[in-house]
């Protein structure tokens, strides 16, 4: 049986984005995906070629609507940690305000992965290892305005404000109060020396 005329892919991808999102990658099988659809498992392979293929296209809209988006295109005229600090506080008030309390779909994917599936995981893994690295280069960009310390570890803080993102991503399921769960990153970010109220003043 074909695809419907009615089939539309965009939906189509939205819908496999939370279902993904709500049970992660190895508990949303293809027969799963085609009744969330409401289409044949041949149409659903017809459309999507695998599972895998949708996953992708998931992560790619998931990642287009994701708060930390906002880091992705950043002015190197303009302050870094005021960014970063704006970006966590907007991570919180959603997640707070998510009824579902659905945190992170990268994040609830990693924490499946058993090494059944190899080939996700290392997308999973490139998707986290890249973060870590715009964190770095964001930092950087800092450090040369002076905002940071020119000897900073990029790496070693880029890394604890990947560990900060993930970990407020699944504590969200528990604390549900914004205040207090933005609380924890403003400590986080101070004892990190990363505060927007720690900014220097830009070197000229």
């Amino acid at each position: 049986m074909g695809r419907p005329i009615s089939f539309d892919r965009d939906e189509a991808v939205r819908i496999a984005m939370y279902e993904f999102w709500d049970h992660g990658y190895n508990a949303t099988s293809a027969k799963a995906l085609s009744e969330a659809l409401g289409i044949t498992r041949s149409s659903f392979y017809n459309a999507f070629e695998s599972r895998r293929s949708i996953f992708e296209e998931a992560l790619e809209l998931y990642k287009s609507e994701a708060p930390d988006r906002a880091l992705d295109a950043v002015d190197v005229n303009a302050p870094v940690l005021p960014l970063l600090n704006t970006m966590l506080k907007e991570v919180c008030r959603i997640l707070c305000g998510d009824r579902d309390a659905r945190g992170c779909m990268v994040v609830n994917c990693l924490a499946e992965t058993n090494s059944r599936n190899p080939e996700i995981d290392a997308i999973l893994t490139s998707l986290t290892e890249a973060s870590i690295d715009r964190f770095a280069d964001l930092l950087r960009v800092a450090a040369k305005r002076g905002e940071i310390p020119r000897k900073t570890n990029f790496r070693k803080k880029a890394l604890a404000l990947q560990t900060l993102l993930t970990g407020i991503n699944l504590m969200s399921k528990v604390v549900r109060d914004e205040k207090e769960l933005m609380s924890v990153v403003s400590q986080t970010l101070s004892g990190l020396g990363l505060s927007a109220t720690h900014a220097t003043r830009p070197s000229k």
